[in-house]
């Protein structure tokens, strides 16, 4: 099998199973928030966000430097595993030990601290669930973490339901959270030692001690991400309040439906783009980026003007009328998705050509900016603070982490900036279409598919290479 057809086989069974999770995730994001109420939805959007920074401790970077060594070499699975295992049940101890640290630095309430430790513990579960995933993106057989993650999924949605429906509280949908994820991790666990590769349990402290040093850069990069993705929350919380948490934590239950996709890329592209640079091909290195940022914002820019437009009705949809206020929040934050979608092809190339402490260096200066930015905003604009300076902090870290790129000797083809003109017209005219006759919300999707993908192709935004790629996907 081709590269290019194994990508989009592999990209095939993530795309399929991220529809399931994304039909439960829609259905539980919906009955916890109208179950909850604002303020209790606050406090569950805060033990979230701290528990997912804090699992970057547990995961260590492990799962990414895994990912990229064992891709080159499958022989080295077994030893990687065999130790990489009882070295993040180190990790998720001191991960835990942090959190009960903040969680007392930060005064936090009793409610907030109970089911903050919940999370916790469903954390450390999940970091092990990550590491059997990366040995799956390793070997290029993600079907087995497709499979892991529908069956966490659906399981998760039965039991939110049930924690709902006898009316357990928050508590229970917390226990809900665990035992999903045990789930997940004894089926990932049987499909790695079947189909996969069974480890060599052992504690070589050399080997160890190696793996952390080479895992450090993707541990701080992970560290400084999650908090990008996670410090809003924390910090409303902090300054104004569960209410104003509540909210903004409505629009971020939504963002990552569209983060899916970077997720997928991300999982499917870094073991190639990590081939490619240990075989010295810098040119299907170079264009697998260029065609990643292409096509990336080929997909989000229509549909984050759809966003716009559809913001009101999505969240009435969604959350009733009490979260009406969210509204204007997620107007604003979509568009750090599209800026996103720029960066994941950005880092992929640049971790994949070991150029990691890069990287680190570019998130730790923009998530400088975007505390700060926090602290003067958020106090007077609250949730639109907060969502204002993650735009800005982002745009930094994609302009810097562009001139990274550059000086690795690879500066953009003339040609891809015409076609991201000519995805820009596109979704423009999109948008000026929708604004006039704004179909129903459920036929807004099809309809602009039939629009847009058509009026960028008259545009001629698919140039030859596309349509050999697609040709090739397709098998002609």
């Amino acid at each position: 099998m081709s590269s290019v057809k194994r990508i989009f086989s592999n990209m095939g069974w993530l795309v399929s199973s991220q529809l399931i999770i994304t039909v439960c995730t829609f259905i539980w994001t919906i009955i916890i928030a109208r179950y909850l109420g604002v303020a209790e939805y606050g406090i569950y959007g805060f033990a979230i966000s701290l528990t997912g920074i804090l699992i970057i401790i547990a995961d260590f970077g492990i799962n990414t430097h895994i990912v990229r060594d064992v891709s080159t070499d499958n022989s080295l699975a077994s030893k990687y595993l065999g130790n990489a295992i009882p070295l993040k049940s180190v990790f998720s101890i001191a991960a835990f030990m942090v959190m009960v640290v903040v969680l007392f630095l930060m005064q936090c309430d009793e409610l907030t601290v109970k089911v903050t430790m919940l999370f916790a513990i469903e954390m450390i579960i999940r970091s092990f669930c990550n590491l059997l995933n990366g040995t799956f993106q390793a070997f290029e057989k993600v079907k087995y973490q497709a499979a892991a993650n529908n069956i966490q999924q659906v399981i998760l949605l039965i039991f939110i339901i049930i924690s709902i429906y006898t009316d357990m509280g928050i508590f229970a949908i917390a226990v809900s959270y665990i035992l999903s994820n045990v789930i997940a991790l004894a089926y990932g666990v049987y499909a790695m030692k079947k189909h996969i590769v069974n480890p060599k349990y052992g504690l070589d402290r050399q080997f160890c001690r190696k793996i952390t040093v080479l895992s450090l850069p993707f541990a701080i990069t992970g560290i400084l991400f999650s908090a990008y993705y996670y410090i809003d929350i924390i910090m409303i919380e902090h300054l104004v309040g569960s209410y104003a948490a509540g909210i903004y934590n409505a629009t971020y239950k939504l963002i990552p439906v569209q983060n899916i996709l970077v997720s997928i890329y991300a999982a499917v592209i870094f073991p190639v783009m990590s081939k490619f640079f240990k075989s010295n091909d810098e040119s299907m290195l170079f264009f697998s980026y260029e065609k990643s940022v292409k096509y990336m914002l080929m997909l989000i820019i229509p549909f984050s003007v759809l966003i716009v437009i559809y913001s009101p009705a999505l969240i009435q949809l969604v959350y009733g009328s009490e979260y009406g206020l969210a509204s204007g929040v997620l107007s604003v934050l979509i568009w750090t998705v599209s800026i996103l979608f720029v960066l994941a092809p950005g880092t992929n190339l640049l971790n994949s050509s070991h150029k990691e402490m890069t990287v680190n260096m570019v998130y730790i200066f923009g998530a400088v900016v975007n505390v700060i930015l926090n602290l003067i905003l958020i106090p007077h604009f609250s949730y639109y603070g907060a969502a204002v300076s993650t735009i800005l902090s982002y745009a930094l870290i994609a302009a810097i982490q562009r001139i990274a790129i550059y000086r690795l000797g690879h500066g953009f083809h003339k040609k891809i900036f015409l076609d991201i003109f000519k995805i820009i017209v596109g979704a423009l005219v999109l948008g000026v279409v929708f604004h006039f006759i704004t179909p129903n919300i459920w036929l807004a999707l099809p309809l602009a598919i039939v629009i847009y993908f058509p009026l960028i192709y008259l545009l001629g935004a698919f140039d030859g290479d596309d349509k050999r790629i697609i040709r090739e996907v397709l098998g002609r």
